[in-house]
């Protein structure tokens, strides 16, 4: 079994990077993270849209290219390693995904299009403060038609046009759809670690809700959007990572101390060393995660778990261990070492920390073995 990009993705993988090296260097984030006026970064948004990214995964009959998901998982890895200051995620992983898996007819016409050509931006409203989302946490309500409750914190909230919005019915949890453009809805912006990603307090107060999906299904269509969510977000991560090894490498290869350049250095080569095999283990899981979403094999939560723990430690380690090698000059504010770190915390708690996902592993793993 051959886990590995095609010729044909590898293609649209380098014509990605080149995309993304001349239309977002680092600078360009920088814009983002030092405006406090600025959200994201509206010109990108409208080059991804307009190169076609945001409708990789979706069927040509409703606007997208219909190429699949191991060609989104490449792009996705791009995205990640110039750390996009976009709500791509939010709107391809998370609404996206929904639309697709659950979606009525008349939803995936009205919707996807949209989304494909960048007119809609999407979030995935479902905590309702810290711990873990349950039948028994959620307070979020919808009554004839009309939600009512409180969601925080909501990534890219602040500037989404429509919310997938986690709600009991009936007192059971089910997922439905919300124009966040129309009346009924309150914002208010949280600061974050990154603040090149947008969150906000989501407030409702009899908005209009559109179910998506049966009714009772919340909880089984949320775990099945995000395993979709958790291997495209492993493939962001496994890109952040791999900058922040090449960037420490490349330091390390230029930066001198008594007379000789610090790679030489047996600290420095484990560092490194380190975070090259957590990087591949991390890309190992994500290539199986791949195939199991494109194939919608039933090993999918067992192999979304893994890409997502091993993606989210690979991150987080790169981005610190890019730091420490950099030494005194990593921690400054002109050094780019901090956007990958702050981007690391940022992916590893969207969709749940990795801790969930552990116990998550654990748990499919027992139910299969005891099958």
């Amino acid at each position: 079994m051959n886990f590995d990009f095609s010729d044909d993705q590898k293609f649209l993988k380098s014509e990605a990077r080149k995309f993304l090296d001349a239309n977002c260097p680092t600078s360009r984030v920088r814009k983002v993270l030092d405006d406090d006026t600025k959200a994201y970064d509206e010109a990108l948004w409208k080059q991804v849209a307009e190169q076609g990214w945001l409708g990789a995964a979706i069927p040509e009959e409703f606007g997208g290219l219909g190429l699949g998901h191991v060609e989104l998982c490449a792009i996705a890895e791009e995205l990640g390693r110039v750390v996009a200051p976009i709500p791509f995620a939010s709107t391809v992983y998370f609404l996206a995904e929904a639309v697709m898996l659950a979606g009525s007819d008349a939803q995936k016409q009205a919707l996807l299009p949209k989304i494909a050509a960048g007119e809609v931006i999407g979030c995935m409203a479902t905590s309702e403060g810290p711990g873990a989302v349950t039948t028994q946490t959620v307070q979020a309500s919808v009554s004839g038609g009309k939600l009512s409750g409180t969601k925080i914190p909501v990534t890219d909230g602040d500037i989404a046009t429509h919310a997938v919005v986690l709600a009991k019915e009936g007192g059971k949890l089910g997922l439905f759809l919300v124009d966040l453009t129309a009346g009924g809805v309150t914002r208010q912006s949280l600061k974050t670690l990154d603040p090149t990603r947008d969150a906000a307090k989501l407030t409702f107060d009899a908005a209009a809700a559109e179910r998506l999906g049966a009714a009772g299904e919340g909880l089984s269509l949320l775990e099945q959007i995000h395993d979709r969510a958790a291997v495209l977000l492993a493939f962001e991560q496994c890109g952040g990572a791999d900058r922040c090894l090449e960037m420490a490498k490349a330091y390390a290869l230029e930066r001198y101390a008594f007379g000789r350049v610090i790679a030489s250095y047996q600290a420095i080569k484990h560092k490194l060393a380190d975070m090259y095999v957590k990087n591949e283990l991390a890309r190992s899981n994500a290539y199986y995660g791949a195939w199991a979403l494109n194939t919608n094999a039933p090993e999918l939560p067992v192999a979304a778990s893994a890409a997502r723990i091993a993606a989210s430690e690979a991150f987080w380690f790169g981005s610190k261990e890019n730091i420490q090698t950099h030494g005194g000059i990593g921690f400054t504010w002109e050094v780019d070492a901090h956007l990958y770190y702050r981007r690391s915390r940022q992916l590893s708690l969207v969709a749940g920390a990795p801790r969930v996902w552990k116990e998550r592993l654990v748990s499919h793993l027992e139910r299969r073995n005891a099958a």
